[in-house]
């Protein structure tokens, strides 16, 4: 069956949205009828090549859809079920998925090197990250699907699988934030309003948000930060400021560059946590010198995926959203369709753009 999908032809090329041959689902697989698909950082980490996959590839790895049919063997969900799309299914034998850390599962991506679909030529065509979420249809193995909980909007929802796990968990499960506690959230993409949104829901106290766009700080205020700093040489300075001089207690960098790295850790007080969330590229080398890590005595951690065990925490979020404390749709600045994800890239590629949600 042919349906239509956005596609990276090779690594850094322009995404082509074309007709892709998508098979029946075979044992162990369903088939989603997306709804809605999240434009992520990550997909331009794999168009860039900054993350590395099987091209050419169906890029999208954050969505929410309807299930339409079933392989053999498959009977957690059923056509008619809303599910929200898994992009790193643990496997449950390897080493870290034997310490309870699902999060690092060695196997987890081993899904993109399979054949996906192929384009109307005969090229094979991989999954990006196991779910290739920007076509109108997918098929994935029945572990990447998780039933959608009652009262969470089918096409909001799609967020859940990468950012609102990912913001939640780096407040929640890496910084561990508590109740009173300061948090600094640097970079104000989908990840960091979800961060934000998380430390609110946490009870911390001054919440900063820092981005070198002035343009959002009224979404950063709307998803809880108390403060908004643009980004600049003096950012460590001027968050020291608003912390009587100390630093806060938590800094989350949600960026994944050298500088905004070392400004999130030097905006930490003495003794504090400066959680990594962003993928940044091997040439963004962060230094430290001996001394200053005695003495500030911080601690520097980095945050795949929030830390998170996405079976345990979308009923947790699905909660927090029924309940008014987590917005989903204030996570997203731009809806667009199907044929808008190349210019969305090209916007993410110039740095002018904000949170893109495909709307099928």
């Amino acid at each position: 069956m042919a349906v239509r999908a956005a596609v990276l032809p090779a690594v850094g090329a322009p995404l082509e949205v074309t007709e892709i041959v998508l098979p029946a689902p075979g044992p162990g697989q369903v088939r989603v009828r997306l709804a809605a698909a999240g434009v992520c950082h990550s997909d331009l980490s794999l168009s860039d090549g900054t993350m590395r996959v099987p091209v050419p590839a169906v890029l999208g790895h954050e969505g929410a859809g309807t299930v339409v049919a079933v392989g053999e063997g498959v009977t957690a969900v059923a056509p008619g079920d809303p599910v929200v799309l898994n992009w790193a299914p643990s496997c449950g034998s390897c080493h870290a998925c034997g310490l309870g850390e699902v999060w690092l599962c060695a196997n987890a991506l081993n899904g993109a090197a399979n054949v996906h679909a192929r384009t109307t030529d005969g090229t094979e065509l991989h999954p990006g990250l196991n779910v290739a979420a920007f076509a109108e249809e997918t098929v994935v193995a029945a572990n990447c699907v998780l039933p959608l909980p009652d009262g969470v909007p089918l096409t909001d929802a799609a967020l859940l699988g990468c950012a609102v796990l990912t913001g939640y968990g780096a407040v929640h499960h890496s910084a561990r934030v508590r109740a009173g506690e300061s948090v600094a959230v640097f970079g104000v993409g989908g990840v960091g309003l979800a961060a934000l949104q998380s430390a609110r829901i946490a009870g911390a106290g001054r919440i900063v948000a820092v981005d070198v766009s002035p343009a959002k700080e009224e979404l950063a205020r709307a998803a809880g930060a108390t403060d908004y700093v643009v980004a600049s040489e003096n950012t460590a300075r001027e968050i020291r400021g608003l912390t009587g001089k100390q630093g806060v207690d938590v800094a989350i960098e949600c960026v994944g560059r050298a500088a905004t790295i070392r400004a999130a850790w030097d905006s930490t007080r003495r003794g504090g946590r400066t959680t990594v969330v962003g993928i940044g590229g091997k040439d963004q080398q962060v230094t430290f010198n001996a001394l200053e890590i005695f003495h500030w005595g911080r601690t520097l951690a980095g945050c795949v995926y929030g830390n998170s065990d996405p079976a345990r925490d979308v009923p947790v979020l699905a909660g927090h959203v029924r309940e008014g404390r987590l917005d989903l749709g204030a996570l997203v600045t731009e809806r667009i369709a199907l044929d808008g994800i190349p210019a969305a890239f090209e916007n993410m590629l110039a740095g002018k753009g904000g949170r893109a949600l495909v709307v099928f």
